[in-house]
Formats: C-alpha cells, sequence, structure tokens
C-alpha cells in the first residue's frame, strides 16, 4: 500500500501527477527507455543489478514482452548477482552490470583499472548513456521502494516502449514438514 494518497489511474504512473516536476521526470524516464545507445541486454543487466541493490520489486519483476529472442530469459535476470562467475554474459554485459553495481554501492572507489577496461569496451557517449541510464534507475527504483509505490506489481515493456502493469501472484502457502 502506497505511503501517500495516489490519485486515480495506474498506480505506477499516477504519482508524478501529484507534482509539476512529474511530467518532467516521465519523459525523462522514457527517454532512458527509448534512446540509450546500449544494447538491450546491456541495459538490462545495468537495469537489473539496479534493481536489486534497490529492493525494488517492481523493477525486480519488469520484463521486456519481446526480451526472450534477445536472450533476456530467466538464466540472465537470475545471475546479474554472481556476475563475476556467471558465463552467460558478455563483457560489456559484465561491465555494465559492474558499473552499476559500483554506481549504486561503491561510487566513491577509485579504481583506475575498472575505468581502462570500461573506455576499451565502451566509447565515451557510450558511458554517459550508461551512467545517465543507471541514475535514472537508481531515484526512480527508491522513490518506488520508499514510497511503495506499485511494490506488488511487475512491469512487461513493448517494442513500442509502452509499458504494461500486472499484479504478481500471491506468495504460494509453505507446506509444514
Amino acid at each position: 500500500m502506497a505511503r501517500i494518497d495516489l490519485p486515480p489511474g495506474d498506480e505506477l504512473t499516477a504519482w508524478l501527477t501529484l507534482s509539476p516536476l512529474g511530467e518532467r521526470l516521465g519523459a525523462f524516464a522514457e527517454a532512458v527507455y527509448a534512446r540509450s545507445r546500449l544494447s538491450l541486454r546491456e541495459f538490462e543487466a545495468a537495469r537489473m543489478r539496479v534493481a536489486l541493490s534497490n529492493g525494488c520489486t517492481t523493477c525486480l519483476n519488469t520484463r521486456h514482452a519481446e526480451g526472450e529472442a534477445q536472450g533476456l530469459v530467466a538464466a540472465f535476470y537470475a545471475n546479474v548477482a554472481r556476475w563475476r562467475e556467471h558465463p552467460g554474459y558478455s563483457e560489456r554485459e559484465r561491465l555494465a552490470i559492474e558499473f552499476a553495481e559500483r554506481f549504486c554501492e561503491r561510487w566513491q572507489d577509485d579504481d583506475p583499472a575498472f575505468w581502462q577496461r570500461l573506455r576499451a569496451a565502451y566509447s565515451d557517449g557510450e558511458v554517459v548513456d550508461l551512467a545517465i541510464e543507471v541514475a535514472e534507475l537508481v531515484g526512480a527504483g527508491r522513490i518506488l521502494r520508499m514510497l511503495d509505490i506499485a511494490q506488488t506489481c511487475g512491469l512487461t515493456i513493448h517494442a513500442d516502449r509502452r509499458m504494461e502493469l500486472h499484479p504478481l501472484p500471491a506468495p504460494r502457502a509453505r507446506r509444514s514438514a
């Protein structure tokens, strides 16, 4: 249950109408999802690492409707926390995850070796895209989590960038032994 009174409408976006900044935040989020030069797999690798750090249920359960065609299967998402060991990621995907992890948890670390690896794999513009993407995801995910908005939902993103909110199934009761 949200920690603020939400206006009628889609819970995921209705809260934005409570602020004159909301429309611009929505446009920023749309730009992040629609205009990044990163591949969908790189984007999703970073997005899922931010979701893990934020603990946002909606973010953890967001998927692309057409994602399976690009290898965005359960194992892709399930292994983000184990990105160093999991063989299913490219070097660029690993770097996107590592960047997101550092942004969320170790932003003050100075690691020249990391920057050398990142700059060897990504152009400067792609690094900026990655930084802006992660910043938006951290902020929006933490807003949703802190205000308890849509924390019982998942999101499906369609190729036309239409987002469809859906309730998560209720947790199954555990059987007693």
